[in-house]
Parts: C-alpha cells; structure tokens; sequence
C-alpha cells in the first residue's frame, strides 16, 4: 500500500521535467511508499524520450491534447490510489526531506487534512526573499487567501478524502485554479504551515501562466463567484469574500474602461451589487 501519490503535470518541460523527478526519487522517505505519476498535458517538446529512464519508477500518462494544468492535475489524482496526495510543478523540485516531514505531520496529527511548507524562491537564478503580502499563514487561511493564492501546489500535501469532499481543480479555469481550491479548502478545514524550505520554486521564465496569460483578477473573480454561490460559507467568510469580490471588481473594470471595453466595465461594476442582493433573498 503507498502512503503517498505524487503528481506531477508537465507540458512542454523536458528540460525542467526530470530535475522534479530526480528530486521525488531522492527523498528521505521510503521509495516503495511512494507512487509517482507523471501526466503529460500534450507536450510537443521530447519529455516522453527524456522521461525514458525513469519510466521503471512512475507512471506515464500522455494526454493527446493539451488541456491545461487543472485536467492534467485532476487526471493524475483520478490515477493516483495513495491516502495522502502532494503535487509537485516540474518547473519546481524538493528537498530531500520534504515528503518524509509532511507525512511525520499527519502521522503526529491525524485529524489534519492539508499542509505546506516553506518555500524558496529562485529569479534569474538568484534567492529572492518574498514580500510581506506573500508571506504563508497558517491554520484559518481563508481570508487572507482572498486577497491573493497563499498555497503553493508544489508545497502542499492533502489527504485524499479531502478532494472527494471539496471536489478536483476547476478545469474551466485556465489559470488561478489553485487559488480557487484552496480557498473551497480553507473556508471548510484549516491549512497549517511546516515552517521549513523544502520546495524550490524558479520563477521568470516566459512559459508560466501568469506570464503567459493575462488579466488573472478575471479568473480569481470568477473563482469568487462561484464560491459565494455555491459554498455554504459562514457569516464572517461570505462579508469577507463580498468585499474581496468588491475591491477586485472595482479594480479590473477601471482596467476594462482604460482599454475602452465600456459594457465589461458596467458587468464588472455592477457584478458585486447583483451578487449580494442574490445572497440576501
């Protein structure tokens, strides 16, 4: 029986790829408690041939299309059979004590459901300590998720009951699905912080989605939307999420107007009012 599936999405990677992988296969942690499943999302690069020689120790699934980050996580985690779930980006590697700590968590902590870890940053090939805004909570993170995602997936380890409960990543969100799960996490159960650097994430590159894609407040917008309508959120989230929903709205129609987009800059405006009388009835 594994103890823990890891999931790693690639499209695109292979020079990127393997180094997540070399980082899975040197854990401290028992290899043979570990299920490694690779899922390439339609890459058009040579990852299946660069992949090769680790084949004996994962499993491959090859998408025929590109269909986002979301259904080629979603994809591994339908795979995947372990009772405890960590993701791992392949632009991003771990330490070698990374899993080994975090199922020492749950194990010490059963009731528990989600974690994460510090994390360093790299830019340009240099260490990079993050601003005030992004600096990581722990246990009730709802709120201050709101303003802007403070999970990392490539940091985080979930149970798997916990997916069954709250559902998979939004796979109509081509980006901040991570924020929009983590915030239907964190309005049921807390997320506690290790408060150790196991996870390196390099940043900067032109293939990451949000230097690829623009505009993200629309989709962390959307992300609020759905969640005041569909969570049964307490008294203090539902305030909370409305204003963020506010703020959010006010800022990306000012940016609709700007670009002369007058009929998105009214939806956008008006988006908040609608949705709190709708809350109201």
């Amino acid at each position: 029986m594994k103890t823990v599936s890891v999931i790693i999405p690639t499209f695109d990677r292979a020079s990127m790829v393997c180094r997540a992988l070399s980082s899975v296969l040197h854990q401290n942690f028992d290899p043979a408690e570990i299920e490694i499943i690779v899922v390439d999302d339609g890459s058009r690069d040579d990852t299946e041939e660069r992949i090769a020689p680790f084949r004996k120790h994962i499993s491959y699934i090859r998408h025929a299309e590109n269909q986002g980050v979301s259904a080629a996580r979603n994809t591994g985690i339908r795979h995947s059979s372990a009772p405890l779930v960590a993701f791992l980006d392949s632009d991003d590697y771990w330490l070698p004590e990374k899993l080994q700590t975090q199922v020492a968590f749950f194990r010490r902590q059963p009731e528990c459901v989600a974690c994460q870890t510090q994390e360093i940053w790299i830019r340009r090939g240099r260490r990079v300590n993050p601003r005030k805004k992004h600096l990581k909570p722990s246990g009730d993170v709802f709120i201050p998720s709101l303003r802007l995602c403070l999970v990392s997936p490539s940091a985080v380890m979930l149970k798997r009951s916990l997916l069954d409960e709250v559902g998979l990543f939004d796979e109509s969100l081509p980006a901040c699905e991570d924020y929009d799960l983590w915030l239907r996490i964190s309005s049921r159960y807390p997320i506690h912080l290790i408060d150790e650097y196991l996870l390196v994430k390099e940043g900067g590159h032109s293939d990451q989605l949000s230097t690829r894609i623009g505009g993200l407040d629309r989709y962390r917008i959307q992300s609020l939307v759905n969640l005041i309508e569909k969570e049964d959120l307490k008294d203090e989230y539902l305030l909370a999420a409305l204003k963020e929903l506010r703020r959010k709205c006010r800022i990306y129609g000012k940016g609709c107007l700007k670009r002369g987009k007058t009929n998105e800059a009214d939806y956008y405006f008006d988006l908040p009012d609608r949705l709190e009388r709708a809350c109201k009835r």
